[in-house]
């Protein structure tokens, strides 16, 4: 068995090798499709990501705000129902069922579908990181705020938050790697990511093996420049003599 490495360089059309591997004129070879294909990765994941942090962090908050069980609650709710339904059925969910109950919600494309069930999905696992940020901190962080005067929404946004989202950076770095991976079911609802060319370009070139291993690279390389960053941020952002398991008393 033999690699050809030169099926990228083939053009999508006329399945010709052609001087580069680039395409030109309007022309486009399996690179450029790949390449293309990446980019939706990059694209569904970082918005997904986005969505996550944002609600993720306030079910995260509101899970912990003491005298309010109702909104307690409501939380714990959000969290067991996307904890505990697969991914590729929040994806049907969001594509098939959600727009016939909301038909304003049929005009937007399978990108946008995608992003907020992979959000809301990942949303639900990121909320229950920040709450055991903000109970692994020390129940005197709190007092505090409020000793000064605090309104509960000041002593989050300025005590517990800031510390607790120090905490938790090393799962988060866990989560927004697996948005990567996980971006690979958009392939279901025909958004062209990097699994869906892998499907098609191994049946039009029947070089799955070569295919296969360029994507396989293409998310290593994403997990690691995540990884990096990441290492990065918790890098700049550690508090001497902070640690996760300092925290006790709630």
């Amino acid at each position: 068995m033999s690699w050809d490495w030169q099926v990228f360089c083939q053009d999508t059309i006329t399945q010709e090798v052609g001087a580069s591997c680039f395409g030109k004129g309007g022309d486009i070879t399996y690179l450029d499709w790949m390449l293309s294909a990446w980019g939706w990765t990059v694209s569904v994941s970082l918005l997904s990501l986005v969505v996550a942090l944002v609600v993720g962090s306030l079910i995260g908050t509101l899970r912990t705000l003491e005298g309010s069980p109702w909104i307690v609650r409501l939380g714990n709710a959000w969290v067991e129902f996307f904890r505990n339904i697969p991914l590729l059925v929040h994806i049907f969910l969001w594509y098939h069922v959600i727009p016939s109950i909301f038909p304003a919600m049929k005009s937007l494309p399978g990108f946008v579908l995608v992003v907020f069930a992979l959000g809301f999905f990942t949303s639900a696992r990121i909320a229950e990181q920040l709450r055991s940020g903000i109970l692994a901190l020390p129940r005197g962080q709190r007092y505090a705020g409020m000793a000064m005067g605090f309104t509960t929404f000041q002593y989050y946004r300025y005590v517990l938050l800031p510390m607790a989202f120090r905490i938790i950076i090393p799962p988060l770095t866990s989560e927004t790697m697996n948005i990567f991976k996980n971006s690979s079911v958009a392939f279901a609802v025909s958004v062209a990511e990097l699994t869906m060319f892998a499907m098609q370009a191994q049946e039009e070139t029947s070089r799955g093996i070569e295919v296969y291993l360029a994507v396989t690279g293409l998310y290593v390389v994403s997990a690691f420049a995540i990884n990096r960053i990441m290492a990065f941020i918790e890098q700049r952002a550690r508090v001497p003599g902070m640690i996760a398991a300092g925290g006790g008393g709630h």
